[in-house]
């Protein structure tokens, strides 16, 4: 290509042209800035110095002098909520619900931050109507986890059923397993109710939408057990190895109870016994420890521990070791032995815990539901050393 004098003068010209979008842009920008009240830089200043209180009076002098200033009004709104003062974030947001002149996007914002007032300020009826209200707007996918929350906190498990079916057929999206918690939540309300037909009801449901429902199988082997229906609650405990093997632990007390009720104790230890060659688990050897201390002795018992702390070295492995060794050591010899196992067991505290793989929180009791970020199946029938866990 030929290159053209003319060509010399565009560079100059396009230069120009920049220049004097930039200074008209510039100008404009100064123009809307000096619009604005001065409470509204005063009120940006003291938000970024953290001073909350008179960054609020600052923007409330900004809202009386422009009322059309839509985005502060949901900002104080929502900065009222956050501080707990429910009662001027409800003024606000309803007095922006109540404008005639907000088109819908702006009314469905107000809508949704009006039922998150309501909520917190614990009007539940309230925020319930208004959460449904969006369930056809761009707030539907928060206004239903809000629902749910809502409707858990108030053990309304029937509602929360029929909230995630309509949510999953409008989404595609499967709640199966949630519906399965919340039919099991039924069924613990009917036994306490002593309703065992009903408790059985929901149970099959919930193993209807969820087969590898380990709650439901638990809970269903103990309405047999309580029934006397041993060979039943056994049979159900054992598909459990089919649904997830890693819960086998929290059944194999139970297991065990019923083989023992048919006076069958030595074929339920060597059942377990076989789980724990497959599946190895803390819980699990202290189960089959206890059996087989019962049913063939201390020695017996400390060779199954010895054997297992070979395979899986542990200190919670340790620990047990050192229990099993104390049942035959003379008492005249033991303030060593004790001494070890004392100084073991205090280290393997934060070792045997429960751990939320959710949130993180750690407990000695196992949970289906965590009490720290309230997610569900969230924590491993594992102790914490077992999955690495420790921190």
């Amino acid at each position: 290509m030929e290159f053209q004098l003319w060509m010399l003068l565009i560079l100059p010209l396009f230069f120009a042209m920049g220049w004097l979008a930039a200074r008209i842009d510039l100008k404009d920008n100064l123009a809307d800035s000096g619009a604005l009240p001065a409470s509204y830089f005063q009120g940006l200043n003291f938000l970024l110095n953290e001073q909350q209180d008179k960054a609020i009076a600052a923007f409330i002098e900004v809202v009386k002098v422009d009322p059309q200033t839509i985005e502060l009004h949901f900002a104080l709104g929502s900065l009222f909520r956050r501080r707990g003062e429910v009662d001027r974030a409800l003024r606000m947001h309803h007095n922006l619900v109540d404008r005639a002149d907000l088109d819908d996007d702006k009314r469905q914002q107000a809508v949704f931050e009006l039922a998150q007032d309501y909520l917190k300020a614990g009007i539940l009826d309230r925020a319930e109507s208004l959460f449904r209200e969006l369930g056809k707007s761009a707030y539907a996918q928060q206004a239903f986890e809000f629902l749910l929350e809502l409707f858990q906190k108030e053990h309304d498990w029937h509602k929360a059923i029929q909230l995630v079916q309509r949510r999953s057929a409008q989404s595609k999206v499967s709640y199966h397993t949630e519906i399965a918690f919340f039919q099991c939540e039924l069924a613990a309300e009917k036994i306490t109710a002593g309703d065992d037909v009903a408790a059985h009801e929901h149970l099959r449901q919930a193993l209807l939408s969820n087969p590898k429902s380990v709650r439901a199988s638990l809970m269903l082997g103990d309405l047999w057990l309580s029934e006397g229906k041993f060979i039943e609650a056994i049979d159900v405990w054992q598909s459990i190895e089919q649904q997830d093997p890693q819960y086998l632990p929290l059944a194999a007390d139970r297991l065990l109870a019923a083989y023992c009720s048919i006076e069958k104790e030595a074929e339920g230890v060597a059942l377990l016994r076989e789980y724990l060659n497959k599946y190895h688990a803390h819980d699990l050897l202290n189960v089959v420890f206890a059996g087989v201390q019962k049913n063939e002795g201390s020695a017996a018992a400390y060779q199954l521990v010895r054997d297992e702390l070979e395979r899986n070295p542990s200190l919670l492995g340790l620990d047990k070791l050192l229990e099993a060794r104390l049942l035959d050591v003379p008492l005249d010899k033991r303030a060593d032995l004790e001494l070890v196992k004392n100084l073991v067991h205090k280290r393997t505290r934060n070792l045997a815990l429960y751990h939320c793989k959710s949130c993180g929180f750690k407990a000695q009791k196992f949970y289906w539901h965590c009490p720290a970020c309230q997610a569900w199946d969230s924590y491993s029938p594992r102790r914490t050393e077992e999955t690495g866990s420790t921190l």
